[in-house]
């Protein structure tokens, strides 16, 4: 069952930016904010990278660290690799 949030005393700078980047994803801004929120709760916190990453043990490879960054940066705005 999903859950209703109200976030209250936005500043003004910070809604204009939110709705100018809901607006170029052509979705609302409860929608926008939805998406981060389960982007968000998708990735593990940094205390939880790090407790992983040291019960993986051994020799750090650049590509670990690459991919464990991207994982907990999240996935590539569409717009960003053209």
């Amino acid at each position: 069952m999903s859950k209703t949030v109200q976030v209250r005393e936005i500043p003004e700078e910070t809604y204009r930016k939110l709705a100018q980047r809901a607006a170029e994803a052509k979705v609302t801004v409860p929608d926008y904010l939805r998406r981060l929120a389960e982007r968000d709760v998708a990735r593990p916190t940094v205390a939880e990278w790090v407790e992983r990453t040291r019960r993986r043990g051994g020799p750090v490879r650049q590509s670990d660290v690459i991919e464990a960054l991207d994982e907990l940066r999240g996935p590539w705005p569409d717009d960003a690799r053209r």
